[in-house]
């Protein structure tokens, strides 16, 4: 085994990554499958669960793919038991489900206010219960919630959105303090401009300039480059001392001024 392997090498893991079946989701889960570690895809849809699964198996790892709504927790529940059932413990989590909205403040109706915070805030306080009980038992885990570069300072048209990320982000350092002491650790990544699904029908021409003006490197960003990241805060060895931290992945973006 090389230094590096040894470092950063995952086999024998087994990580969950909730949002699994999205582009960024499939991403990390691709990279940490690469690393060795056993991967479960958990998504509301199970088709792309399932494709990405299909996926990781080509890398030579266990696989499973698991339909769940993260806005339910009997469905996290549910997820779980079946997790533990095939790979009997779990060591690594990514939060990576997420709904965006471009409705202006005065428009936003209680119930997309509510569906949003249920997915992108609530599900992931549900999943940390859950998962992170049972790593808080085992002494050991990473728990890798994904976050933006809207949770603060916040972006434009996003509100609802920006709303709960940053309350992830303080769900994050109150988990972090929690569980220093109990061998668990709770990061999260912010990243920044990542065309996908979610916030492509946002990015109109006149956003899209804005963008790149205040983001020094002057490109959106490509999932392929969130791993790097996502497996340094999964290894035990090279992120041992490393909790409650918010990692910006946006090419300089919260950098800027004017």
């Amino acid at each position: 085994m090389s230094y590096i392997e040894d470092l950063f090498g995952l086999s024998g893991k087994v990580a969950v990554v909730i949002g699994g079946g999205g582009v960024l989701g499939g991403a990390m889960a691709e990279g940490l499958a690469k690393a060795g570690a056993g991967i479960a895809i958990v998504d509301l849809h199970c088709d792309h669960a399932k494709e990405k699964a299909s996926l990781m198996e080509t890398f030579g790892v266990d696989t499973c793919a698991i339909e769940a709504d993260v806005s339910k927790k009997s469905d996290l529940q549910k997820a779980f038991d079946e997790i533990m059932n095939k790979f009997g413990h779990v060591d690594i989590l990514i939060n990576a489900p997420g709904i965006n909205s471009g409705t202006p403040f005065f428009e936003i109706t209680e119930e997309e206010w509510d569906k949003i915070l249920q997915v992108n805030l609530k599900g992931i306080f549900m999943a940390c219960q859950i998962f992170g009980k049972r790593m808080v038992k085992q002494g050991a885990g990473s728990i890798i919630n994904i976050s933006s570069a809207s949770s603060g300072p916040p972006l434009s048209r996003v509100f609802t959105y920006a709303v709960t990320k940053a309350g992830l982000n303080n769900l994050t350092q109150n988990l972090a303090r929690e569980w220093g002491v109990r061998g668990v650790r709770v990061n999260a990544i912010a990243p920044g401009f990542f065309p996908a699904e979610q916030n492509r029908k946002l990015l109109t021409q006149e956003r899209t300039d804005n963008i790149m003006r205040h983001t020094p490197m002057k490109r959106f960003g490509e999932p392929e480059e969130l791993v790097g990241v996502v497996i340094w805060l999964a290894s035990d060895k090279t992120s041992s001392f490393v909790t409650g931290a918010l990692i910006r992945v946006d090419g300089g973006f919260t950098a800027m001024t004017i």
